[in-house]
């Protein structure tokens, strides 16, 4: 219940309320994250986004026997994000702390990509039946990262417009899968364990 709102509510309707009287094609959170009034919203807009996709990720990772190198992605992913929260972008003030900012938020964007990809990737890999039940959440992370793009080299800049859409696109889509797969998982356990008791029986 709290992942669902934390989905579908509190990170979409806090997120557009950040970037509110903003330019979402000239401007990205960055730069918005910097004003002094919305500094600490900044860094809680980046600690709720990181400790969901922390919470999700991980229960998702706990069906896989083996998940080392997604584990490694995740977490590396969210002390990047931590990191950029904390690193001001300010460019004319301090320029060595700006580029690490934005060093530290691509990385973190890139890894936690890359982290959804192999998630999917592992996952589908469980049994030809979550495979095919898969399949709808992988062409979906194809198209996030296609249109990621296309914002990319519209503005040519990563912008708020970017950013607002691989946020909220990633977040309800890993609350679908989620949601669908602990469903199809915990049906396709109790459906072995019911056919092993009843081969029992009749043993």
């Amino acid at each position: 219940m709290i992942l669902s709102l934390t989905a579908y509510a509190v990170i979409p309707i806090y997120t557009i309320l950040f970037v509110s009287g903003t330019n979402w094609l000239t401007s990205n959170l960055s730069v918005i994250g910097n004003w002094p009034d919305r500094q600490v919203s900044f860094f809680l807009l980046g600690l709720i986004i990181g400790l969901y996709y922390h919470c999700i990720l991980k229960r998702l990772l706990s069906h896989l026997p083996h998940h080392l190198w997604e584990s490694v992605l995740l977490h590396t992913a969210l002390i990047l994000l931590f990191l950029a929260v904390s690193t001001p972008y300010l460019p004319a003030q301090v320029p060595l702390q700006s580029f690490l900012h934005v060093l530290f938020a691509f990385s973190a964007s890139i890894l936690i990509l890359i982290c959804l990809y192999l998630t999917l990737w592992r996952l589908s890999s469980l049994s030809q039946d979550i495979r095919t039940r898969m399949r709808p959440y992988r062409r979906s992370l194809v198209s996030i990262t296609i249109v990621s793009a296309i914002l990319l080299f519209i503005a040519g800049i990563v912008s708020s417009a970017l950013e607002i859409f691989f946020i909220l696109s990633t977040t309800i889509l890993l609350q679908r899968l989620y949601q669908q797969f602990t469903c199809n998982f915990l049906n396709s356990v109790y459906n072995k364990s019911i056919t092993s008791y009843f081969y029992e029986k009749r043993r």
